[in-house]
């Protein structure tokens, strides 16, 4: 007989299952219902923000408070990893000191579900004053931000995931979304690139994984090199010695013919090695990589094939190898 309290788990455990997708679903309409804006009515003046904030000489400031302040927040730190100078600025600190980081040759950027919130009184004055470009992040069509805004980026009006209308879920998610968006639009119109990317993010796994192979692949005498006419007994020898668990296998003019690991070792215990020759028993279509290549793409392969070297090539001829404790000593893996 199943208890009390175990029904009451099983309720309860479904009840949460239950709201967290009532959650999702209302959110994903209202996503939905952005994309279909971003298609009509928001597309004209979402292109001229983009066109606005690519020309300009100064930064992009962004403003907002409450939630749509802690939204404002991360679109600031977005748009400034991906190559649009920006920095956000509390409304309410602005007014007491802050209004002098917004230089004339800056534009501003507002965040304001209803358009009519009080403490950006004070920023909006100051831009209209000295003719700073106001960009609206508004559903409040006729809302004192959106009349003076020169770009209204007008959302549409959707349903809060809170039961009650009252919590900000869903409009700070379509805030979030149409920030990201204006960031990526910006970052595909300037050119950028994972090298600027990385610049810009040099610590931590992302830094690590954009950083290039040619910058810690195995080269020189490092490279377990032997010819194809090597006898087994000389290329194990290299094997062991290198200590990468491969052996880069060439032909007569240098170019990659194989590899020879562990494994193909394994494989042929059976075999008289003495005076077989390693070009016998290598694979002859081993993984390979371009120096060119971030890390990142090299855990990829690493990964998907399920080993643990890669020969670095130019060409057809190998330059370099790449372990994955290289990739482990930079904290890419």
């Amino acid at each position: 007989m199943v208890s009390g309290s175990a029904m009451k788990t099983s309720s309860t455990r479904e009840e949460a299952i239950g709201s967290a997708l009532r959650t999702v679903a209302t959110e994903q309409a209202g996503v939905e219902a952005l994309a279909v804006a971003l298609k009509g009515d928001l597309a004209e003046p979402f292109a001229k923000a983009v066109a606005l904030v690519s020309g300009l000489r100064g930064r992009l400031i962004v403003t907002g408070i409450g939630k749509s302040g802690h939204i404002g927040s991360k679109v600031a730190a977005t748009l400034a990893s991906t190559g649009t100078p920006a920095f956000f600025v509390h409304p309410v600190e602005a007014t007491h000191g802050d209004l002098g980081m917004i230089a004339k040759d800056d534009a501003l950027v507002a965040l304001s579900w209803s358009g009519e919130t009080q403490e950006l009184k004070g920023i909006i004055s100051y831009s209209r004053r000295f003719s700073i470009p106001l960009i609206a992040i508004t559903s409040g069509a006729s809302s004192a931000l959106a009349r003076e805004a020169d770009i209204v980026l007008l959302l549409p009006k959707v349903a809060e995931a809170c039961p009650h209308g009252l919590a900000p879920t869903t409009s700070t998610l379509l805030q979030l979304v149409v920030g990201d968006a204006l960031a990526i639009a910006l970052l595909e119109a300037r050119g950028f690139t994972p090298d600027h990317f990385r610049t810009f993010h040099p610590g931590g796994q992302l830094g690590a994984n954009l950083t290039r192979v040619s910058e810690i692949m195995r080269t020189g005498e490092d490279i377990p090199l032997v010819r194809l006419d090597t006898l087994m007994p000389e290329a194990m020898t290299i094997l062991s010695k290198k200590k990468v668990g491969c052996v880069c296998v060439v032909d007569e003019d240098g170019r990659l013919a194989g590899i020879f690991t562990d494994g193909d070792l394994a494989r042929n215990l059976d075999r008289n090695l003495i005076e077989t020759a390693v070009g016998e028993v290598m694979t002859r279509t081993p993984k390979t990589i371009e120096p060119h290549m971030f890390a990142g793409a090299a855990i990829a392969l690493l990964n998907k094939h399920n080993i643990s070297v890669l020969i670095v090539t130019e060409g057809d001829r190998p330059v370099g190898v790449v372990h994955f404790h290289d990739l482990l000593r930079i904290g890419a893996a």
